[in-house]
């Protein structure tokens, strides 16, 4: 195996980071993970993930009992003996979704002090375009004499299948500036059959922006174009699956109706092409368009109960679902916090559930009160509203929960119910661009 007995220091151990160091150990690396968290590095020791994601768990304790895995809080230690340093910090963004990158320079400045010659640095995270760049200045201003290079390699997983796209991505893509650089990191992802596209770092860079706006772009245009069928009566399932069937678009195109993205992740990228766009004076009409799109789509909750109520102020409204997607526990950024505040804001009360939602993060939010079931959820509500697509939420007992609900209102932003089948039982339904 190419990896074998190598030494990998992975930094930054959230999503990314855990899920990194557990597949680069199935790989046969021996594999350190650092974080300043020491909660998170103790649990992760016990075999514990920061987060729900299928598979991780157990791949983390059968990695960790074999010895290929290990986490600490001390960077010094971790990186002595390393062949590579990764950069898998979760790059956070504040609410208006733009990037802050001064833990990223504050873990340069110590990769300075204690990298050791000869060293390679692959920065997975998510950042602006000329970011490694400025890495790479930290730590040569602090450490002149450091023999290292650096290189950038963009993350590409998604919750709830990040393991599955890790070990088997479509391709992946290497950015540095020397072809020994590239032939170093290639031969770092030998073990994996994929792929391996080459260029610059600024390429790299601007590459997972552009295939992030890309995809911001396809699910802005399927709602906008949701929202009007809504108005006429269309089927914007049907549109979706006549323009998928084009070869020019592709099946996988992600132009099925419903909320808008989640901040975080495609929207980061978007405000990051707006600033380059600015800084260059030039003006990203697209890119602006977009993101005006997607801020108004999670409202559509509230204006489907405008509809049949006038006003939202004094109901109680049910949601099902408060993860950022089926298959993960994590709340953050989820569409969900979204509508829930936009509801709250409007003056209604609002009950929720979720079947794997962290607990820890849930008691943060005071605002909603949160069920043990769906039932609760649905008792006494004035709307019911699914907002995670959730498997088991396709075979609740909807007889029962209609009982339950004052009126039998139903939203169902994913589109994942039958809505022949809901409104013979009597509900109220409304799906995204169903004509309705």
């Amino acid at each position: 195996m190419a990896g074998e007995n190598k030494k990998v220091c992975v930094i930054g151990l959230w999503h990314l980071g855990s899920v990194v160091s557990v597949c680069l150990a199935d790989l046969g690396y021996v594999v350190v993970g650092v974080d300043k968290d020491s909660a998170v590095v103790k649990n992760l020791n016990r075999g514990s993930p920061p987060l729900f994601e299928p598979g991780l768990e157990e791949s983390l304790r059968s990695n960790l009992d074999s010895r290929r895995l290990s986490f600490t809080t001390d960077l010094s230690a971790a990186l002595k003996g390393s062949n590579y340093a990764l950069i898998t910090l979760d790059t956070p963004v504040n609410e208006k979704d733009e990037v802050d990158l001064s833990e990223i320079f504050a873990i340069s400045t110590e990769l300075s002090r204690c990298l050791e010659n000869h060293s390679l640095i692959i920065v997975s995270s998510q950042v602006p375009v000329g970011t490694c760049e400025q890495i790479k200045s930290v730590i040569a201003q602090n450490n002149p004499s450091l023999d290292f290079d650096i290189a950038y390699s963009p993350e590409n997983l998604r919750l709830g299948e990040a393991i599955q796209r890790f070990k088997n991505p479509e391709r992946i893509v290497i950015g540095a500036e020397s072809k020994s650089t590239l032939d170093k990191v290639e031969d770092f992802f030998a073990p994996i059959s994929a792929p391996k596209v080459r260029m610059n770092l600024r390429t790299a860079e601007m590459t997972k922006h552009a295939l992030n706006a890309f995809l911001a772009t396809s699910i802005s245009f399927a709602n906008e174009i949701a929202n009007l069928c809504d108005e006429l009566g269309a089927d914007a399932l049907k549109v979706a699956e006549a323009l998928r069937l084009d070869g020019r678009i592709g099946p996988k195109a992600p132009l099925l109706p419903g909320l808008g993205f989640a901040g975080g992740t495609l929207a980061r990228d978007l405000k990051v092409l707006e600033s380059l766009g600015n800084n260059c004076s030039y003006e990203t009409h697209l890119i602006s368009s977009v993101l005006k799109v997607n801020e108004q789509q999670n409202k559509i909750v509230g204006r489907k109960l405008k509809k049949v109520y006038g006003s939202i102020k004094g109901l109680t409204i049910g949601v099902l679902g408060l993860t950022y997607k089926a298959g993960t526990s994590t709340l953050r950024r989820s569409a969900a916090l979204e509508i829930i505040k936009d509801l709250m804001d409007n003056g209604a009360v609002v009950k929720a559930y979720d079947p794997k939602a962290d607990l820890e993060e849930i008691k943060l939010h005071k605002e909603f009160q949160f069920c043990s079931n769906p039932y609760m959820v649905a008792r006494r509500a004035d709307a019911l509203v699914i907002v995670t697509d959730w498997p088991e939420f396709k075979i609740l007992d909807f007889d029962s929960i209609k009982s339950a609900m004052k009126k039998p209102v139903l939203i169902d932003t994913k589109n994942m119910l039958n809505d022949e089948l809901m409104i013979k039982k009597g509900f109220l339904y409304f799906g995204v661009g169903r004509g309705k």
